[in-house]
């Protein structure tokens, strides 16, 4: 498949550009601690992320994906402030891009396209991870899970990116590892691309349905 006549591309950032999910896990185990509650494992944590801090922070309280609708609204915010102050200081200590990302970004920008991101991170870890990764300087737009009233899975981001820009979505893609990415291009009718080296919360990410599934960030290049 060739994806024809894109002029905006729009990319998810953990689990797409960059593989943070040990600072992650170090950040929630931290506030676990604190709270005097069990530590789990690394790759545990990794199947909870992807809907923002505060969804994460949930999941970790109910030890389970599946969150604890009863938990205690006091405890959640104590929680939810550990776990920021704490991943605050801690961005990039293990965090690094996935192979060939910078080559790539670098390549799809010379060659033209106007690239963005859409996070459900909140906004104001964003840039700092990417200056430490050198990855700042390439795009254009970016969208944290706080930037508007609605996050992935809700269309409203990408909307919001293709009216900035004023593409129209058939002009722009999607390029993600969750299914919160393929749904979201799914409601607005935006084609995407799944990466499947990411975290699909242990889900194929085929069973979503993107328009294409690639196994290296680079492969894109073959595509567009």
């Amino acid at each position: 498949m060739i994806l024809t006549e894109k002029k905006l591309l729009i990319f998810d950032l953990d689990g797409t550009l960059i593989n943070s999910a040990l600072d992650l896990a170090l950040a929630i185990n931290y506030m676990l601690e604190q709270l005097n509650k069990a530590p789990f494992e690394e790759d545990l944590i990794h199947h909870w992320v992807g809907n923002g801090a505060e969804i994460l922070v949930r999941r970790a309280l109910s030890s389970s994906r599946e969150m604890n609708e009863n938990l205690d609204d006091i405890l959640v915010t104590k929680a939810l402030k550990i776990f920021l102050d704490f991943y605050a200081q801690n961005l990039a200590n293990a965090t690094v891009a996935y192979k060939g990302v910078k080559e790539t970004l670098q390549s799809l920008k010379s060659q033209g396209y106007h690239l963005a991101i859409v996070t459900n991170k909140p906004f104001e870890f964003v840039a700092p991870i990417l200056n430490t990764l050198d990855l700042d300087n390439i795009f254009e737009l970016i969208l944290g899970g706080d930037s508007l009233p609605q996050k992935k899975p809700h269309p409203a981001p990408l909307l919001h990116v293709c009216t900035h820009f004023g593409y129209s979505t058939e002009q722009s893609l999607m390029v993600g590892d969750s299914k919160n990415d393929i749904l979201s291009a799914h409601a607005c009718e935006m084609q995407s691309v799944a990466v499947t080296y990411g975290y699909n919360y242990g889900e194929d990410i085929s069973l979503h349905r993107p328009s294409l599934i690639i196994d290296e960030f680079s492969e894109l290049l073959k595509y567009l």
